[in-house]
């Protein structure tokens, strides 16, 4: 397939799969709400599932700028892996070791807990049960793979983490050059799309109104403002994770992390008889620079990366349309890890952005003085996440004192980013840095490059 003929944007290819949706209505005019949620991707909607499932006669409105799932939540690579983004040193401040150890118990239990709503509500969305290999091709990333086994172990995971050889690392995913991989247990590989579709669905049978294509022009204690009329709410629930830096007022707080994915047509039995994965499992590696790859229902490679960062001023992506250099970036990943997948193309190239707040460290909370709760800073592990997000939100909107709710990530606040254009400057010198760093240490075959340790402590990763 040539370049020509890949598909570029058209939101991601998680919808050409499925097709694109019918749009709800937006809101009309104004209204009142026992609950507001600005932002109709997993947080929002989890929020709401909890809610009316724990309260039916509660009013709850969902409003959304494009359409339920535009975000991140329909262009993820589709890993449902109990991992969050986290520092334990930082999490740990003004909580504990246990507090923190509680943490990543509840987040693992996110696995379990998706799939089994899914199960228990008729959402089909190729959710398989599977591990997560992540790989080493050269000395540094072993030795960061190493480090990386050691240090999830002690916080609590040893059950489902551990480290391989190359030999049987090879007979799970058969990449050139692999040294070992490190496996995490009790994941699953879902259909973004058909996930937060299906989720939708679901909210509404329960009641929750969702207003689409409409636009929040300001979020007040007990209103909220948008294009098409006002909201009077008690509680409102800020849920836009990526698109927050859109808000009026928030261009600062989270960083909106582009990420982009390429997908190949369907390989043939022949290929995939060469490559292995079986079982499989979510790929990815220990560069840097990392990507994060599945395959799919259809027999097809996804892989995903950083690509170009960050747009300048907190821009947003169009419809999810990358740049040719980042789809450039992609698909000499694909080539470098399944050069036999070369001959058949690259069908759909796309790409969304995600939260990152300046301590890189997921965060949920609630202001009880103005009622406006929020949850966000992803940091690209938003599928596991948004789920124990919307749980707790519901949780703390409801009043309730629960296991959650005191857990170390709820209302950490930390500063905003830097003006333009320190931001662009830092993020940007932070992703050439750790580029320059894999080439090294590809090239050397040595200990892991100082390059990274810089490029991460210039915006504090």
């Amino acid at each position: 397939m040539s370049p020509a003929s890949t598909r570029i944007g058209e939101i991601s290819f998680w919808y050409t799969d499925i097709g694109m949706p019918a749009r709800r209505p937006a809101l009309a005019g104004d209204t009142t709400a026992d609950v507001c949620i600005v932002g109709a991707g997993y947080t929002g909607l989890w929020a709401a599932y909890y809610l009316k499932r724990a309260q039916p006669g509660l009013d709850v409105l969902v409003v959304e700028k494009e359409f339920a799932g535009f975000g991140a939540s329909g262009r993820n690579g589709g890993w449902l892996t109990g991992g969050f983004a986290w520092n334990h040193a930082r999490y740990q401040q003004g909580s504990t070791e246990a507090g923190v150890r509680a943490m990543v118990h509840a987040m693992n239990g996110t696995v379990d807990e998706v799939i089994g709503v899914a199960e228990a509500e008729g959402i089909e969305a190729d959710i398989l049960r599977t591990d997560e290999l992540m790989v080493a091709t050269n000395p540094a990333q072993f030795e960061r793979m190493a480090a990386e086994v050691k240090h999830r172990r002690h916080w609590g995971e040893e059950e489902r983490v551990w480290q391989i050889g190359a030999d049987e690392a090879r007979s799970r995913v058969a990449v050139p050059g692999v040294l070992g991989a490190m496996i995490v247990s009790r994941v699953a590989r879902v259909q973004p799309a058909k996930l937060v579709r299906g989720l939708a669905d679901v909210v509404e049978r329960m009641g929750v109104r969702i207003a689409e294509g409409t636009t929040v022009t300001a979020i007040d204690k007990g209103r909220l403002s948008t294009d098409r009329g006002s909201v009077i709410a008690p509680l409102i629930l800020r849920c836009t994770e990526g698109f927050t830096a859109t808000l009026p007022g928030s261009r600062r707080e989270w960083l909106p992390l582009n990420s982009a994915q390429i997908v190949t047509a369907p390989l043939p039995d022949q290929v995939w008889r060469e490559i292995g994965w079986g079982a499989h499992e979510l790929f990815g590696d220990f560069d840097n620079a990392y990507c994060y790859c599945q395959r799919t229902r259809d027999g097809r490679i996804t892989v995903g990366a950083r690509g170009v960062p960050y747009r300048f001023g907190s821009a947003i992506d169009t419809n999810g349309e990358p740049d040719a250099e980042t789809i450039r970036r992609l698909t000499e990943t694909l080539y470098r890890h399944f050069p036999s997948a070369k001959p058949f193309g690259i069908d759909h190239a796309w790409c969304g952005v995600l939260g990152v707040p300046r301590d890189w460290c997921a965060t949920v909370g609630l202001d009880p003085r103005t009622g406006i709760g929020w949850a966000g800073g992803y940091v690209g592990v938003g599928v596991s996440t948004a789920n124990l997000a919307g749980r707790t939100l519901a949780d703390l909107a409801l009043g309730r004192t629960t296991e959650l709710t005191a857990l170390p990530w709820v209302n950490r606040r930390v500063r905003q980013w830097e003006p333009e254009p320190l931001r662009w400057l830092g993020v940007h010198g932070m992703y050439a840095l750790l580029r320059s760093a894999d080439r090294r240490e590809q090239a050397s075959a040595g200990r892991p490059s100082r390059l990274a340790a810089l490029g991460n402590w210039i915006t504090g990763r």
